[in-house]
């Protein structure tokens, strides 16, 4: 390797370790950056440098420890180049401003600070995360804390909440089983709750047992016993939430045969899994299009079908409202197409208004 691009490998590693060194004074330490590294340690990070790390944003109080004194910055911001976010803030341009460098604005006014929540999910997932945007960054701070609240920031207070951060991203967020765990807890419903959980997971980002394994870290967790049987239902294979509320609504109350859940096999355009194959001649297929809308989901969906009837298999598929709005009418037709092929149980009602005692 050449000196000079030995020079720029090791200025970029050194850049960055300082930048995220430690959670409470990560940022700060750029100041009077200087290591043993050879050319790494010869000359500090610039505000230009700094800016670039984060994404086009700046507070401040790294301003002035680089020198800056307000009538610099006073003069970048009469000229144009700079426009102020929040009090103390600033971005080197004056249009509206992209997502993550919102999500930096919000770290640094809040500093220390992390994303958290959703805001945490999406800068994970990258800018590709088909969510929509609630104009909210999710940032969470010391429980004891007392900040000035800033327009398109939702606060979150947690004490001891720097054990849970990766403070070596840009910006520094929650990790995402914490994330989703948080996403879930305060959802508005059980359907967005399962729907967060099993976004995660189907994000090949992180596991049910990896979620399991993050809600023993937190000492106070809402909904913890419901979000544990959630967590254990995905972790059998239960992966979408039209997936869960057959198991939960349908298969689970009404004592039908558990089901072998996402069982692999090859089909025409690849690898395809049944949702719910059952030890009898019956394959049931939960199509919700919040999880198969693309053309080729569609595709896998048709091939399971048709190798299903080439092993003599009947498939019948449901929907949202045969599991939603009428898992009692639901679990009895399913009892009867078991019947017809060899179960000799018999569906149970779930309770008092099952459809099954009339």
């Amino acid at each position: 390797m050449s000196g000079q691009l030995r020079y720029v490998v090791d200025r970029t590693r050194h850049v960055r370790e300082i930048l995220h060194a430690s959670p409470s004074t990560a940022l700060e330490m750029l100041v009077d950056a200087r290591r043993d590294r050879g050319h790494a340690a010869a000359m500090p990070v610039s505000a230009d440098e700094l800016m670039s790390l984060q994404s086009g944003i700046i507070a401040r109080r790294q301003l002035v420890s680089r020198g800056w004194a307000d009538h610099d910055i006073a003069r970048m911001l009469r000229r144009r180049l700079w426009a102020s976010v929040f009090d103390g803030v600033y971005v080197n341009h004056t249009g509206e401003l992209l997502w993550l460098q919102r999500a930096w604005a919000g770290v640094l006014f809040s500093w220390p600070a992390a994303l958290t929540h959703d805001s945490a999910l999406r800068a994970a997932d990258g800018p590709g995360r088909r969510s929509a945007d609630d104009g909210q960054v999710h940032i969470v701070v010391e429980r004891d804390r007392r900040l000035v609240r800033a327009p398109g920031i939702e606060l979150h207070r947690r004490r001891a909440f720097g054990k849970h951060v990766l403070w070596n991203l840009g910006p520094p967020r929650v990790r995402y089983e914490q994330a989703a765990i948080d996403v879930a807890t305060s959802a508005d419903s059980e359907y967005a709750a399962v729907a967060a959980l099993s976004q995660a997971v189907q994000s090949r980002r992180t596991t049910a047992r990896r979620m399991l394994s993050a809600m023993d870290e937190r000492e106070r967790l809402p909904r913890r016993q419901w979000v544990t049987g959630v967590l254990r239902d995905i972790d059998e294979g239960t992966c979408s939430v039209l997936e869960h509320g057959y198991l939960t609504r349908v298969e689970r109350p009404h004592h039908l045969p558990c089901g072998r859940r996402q069982l692999a096999g090859v089909g025409k355009s690849g690898r395809i899994y049944r949702d719910v194959a059952y030890r009898l001649p019956l394959v049931v297929e939960l199509d919700g299009r919040l999880f198969h809308d693309s053309t080729s989901a569609r595709d896998r969906d048709f091939d399971r079908d048709l190798l299903a009837q080439v092993e003599g298999q009947l498939t019948t598929r449901l929907a949202w409202g045969q599991v939603f709005d009428r898992p009692c009418w639901t679990a009895a037709q399913v009892g009867v197409l078991l019947q017809q092929r060899g179960w000799t149980g018999a569906p149970m009602a779930c309770g008092e208004g099952c459809a099954l005692r009339g």
